[in-house]
């Protein structure tokens, strides 16, 4: 997961930064200092809580494939 990923989710889903570190159990500044790329390592942990939370929501993320990574909603009905 990209950090372009993680927001083009947190949009998917409306979520703000507090919501998504509320869900993934994470401090706000794990999920701000990874959206910005602030810090050069993020723990591998902390990034699958991360995914752990958007997938739980609804989102689907999409290999590179070669057009780029990308994320979608999964098909509720």
């Amino acid at each position: 997961m990209t950090p372009a990923q993680c927001r083009a989710a947190r949009a998917l889903l409306d979520w703000t930064q507090p919501a998504l570190a509320a869900s993934a159990g994470l401090g706000l500044s794990t999920i701000v200092d990874f959206e910005k790329m602030r810090r050069k390592t993020i723990s591998p942990d902390a990034v699958a809580a991360i995914r752990a939370a958007l997938e739980s929501a609804g989102v689907i993320f999409i290999a590179s494939n070669g057009d780029g990574p990308g994320v979608r909603l999964r098909d509720r009905s």
